[in-house]
C-alpha cells in the first residue's frame, strides 16, 4: 500500500503530465503548509481557494514565453501564507482576554 507522501507525489506527477508541465518542479510540502495557514487562519475552506490562487499568480508572474522557476512560485506562496497569517491575527486581536 502507498504511504500518503507517495500518493500525493505520484498525484503531482500526474497533474503536471496531464497539463503538459513535467518541467515544473511543485513543493508539495510547502503547498500544503499553505494550504494549512489558511484553513487555520481564516476558515477551512480558505486553504484551495488560496492554494489555487497562489498557483495562479505563480504562472502569471512566469509571464508568457519565460518558463516558470522556483522563485516565482516560493514568492507567490509567501505572499498568501503572509496574508492568511495576518487575516488570522487581526481575526483573533479583538477577542476578550487578549
Amino acid at each position: 500500500m502507498k504511504s500518503q507522501d507517495e500518493t500525493l507525489e505520484e498525484w503531482c506527477r500526474a497533474l503536471l503530465q496531464a497539463y503538459k508541465l513535467e518541467d515544473v518542479q511543485v513543493d508539495v510540502n510547502a503547498v500544503l503548509s499553505l494550504a494549512g495557514v489558511a484553513a487555520h487562519a481564516v476558515v477551512r475552506p480558505a486553504a484551495p481557494l488560496t492554494t489555487f490562487i497562489a498557483g495562479f499568480a505563480a504562472g502569471l508572474a512566469a509571464a508568457p514565453g519565460r518558463e516558470m522557476d522556483s522563485a516565482s512560485m516560493d514568492s507567490a506562496l509567501a505572499v498568501a501564507r503572509s496574508l492568511a497569517a495576518d487575516y488570522g491575527k487581526e481575526a483573533t486581536a479583538g477577542t476578550p482576554g487578549e
